[in-house]
């Protein structure tokens, strides 16, 4: 009886654990198709990245009340207790990554709808692919518990940072030289902002995968510190 109820919760386990990576899968594809959407001006599809969000949100409320299920019933303990919180945190991350997506379809929105009127020549790529490949590796690393893939992410997020401080650079300057484009360049500074946001949570993820491995919270800790402390 013992073995057969330590292998229900075990089975418990792995499904939150592949529902959170399914929830990553969903809200990649919503920044993918969001950017996309933005160069072709495809209004079904950033009408389809919009309205995808409730999806998003309704799988973060079924996975919470799943994790809160679990705690009641099982009283986990140690390496499943920090799994669970993990999950519970990991998610509202993710919810807020497919916020931004909705976010960038909606400037997208506003962008197209205006027919690209006054638009300053500005290159999102780079940001755009970054904070991408943050989400995809912080899910990675989740999957495989991974510390030294988790810190590579931690340590990725400068970059990102970088690249929104430079972006925002260029537009004041587009701005400045030509107030037509004042519009047209917000809309694309918010588009900045939400990819650095994805930024952001892809390294609260990232962070959360430590936690969960090695049972240290390392937010407002300094990598120097935090990769001392892990090498030892």
């Amino acid at each position: 009886m013992t073995e057969h109820i330590s292998k229900q919760f075990d089975a418990e386990l792995e499904s939150v654990r592949s529902r959170v990576l399914q929830m990553g899968g969903m809200v990649e594809e919503q920044i993918v198709q969001a950017m996309e959407s933005l160069l072709s001006g495809d209004m079904e599809a950033i009408e389809r990245v919009i309205s995808k969000d409730h999806l998003v949100n309704a799988m973060e409320v079924e996975l919470d009340e799943s994790c809160s299920h679990i705690i009641a019933r099982r009283q986990p303990a140690a390496g499943d207790l920090r799994l669970l919180i993990t999950v519970i945190k990991t998610i509202t991350d993710l919810e807020r990554i497919g916020d931004e997506a909705e976010k960038i379809a909606r400037m997208a929105k506003l962008i197209h709808t205006a027919e690209r009127l006054h638009m300053p020549r500005m290159d999102l790529s780079h940001i755009a692919d970054r904070a991408v490949h943050m989400l995809r590796q912080a899910l990675d690393c989740f999957a495989r518990l991974d510390v030294g893939a988790a810190m590579a992410v931690v340590k990725l997020d400068s970059e990102v940072d970088d690249s929104f401080r430079a972006i925002m650079r260029q537009l004041i300057t587009f701005m400045m030289e030509d107030p037509r484009t004042i519009s047209r360049s917000l809309e694309i500074l918010f588009i900045a902002k939400a990819l650095e946001r994805i930024g952001d949570h892809s390294k609260n993820m990232a962070e959360y995968v430590i936690y969960m491995v090695k049972g240290r919270d390392i937010r407002h800790t300094s990598i120097e510190d935090v990769e001392k402390e892990l090498l030892e």
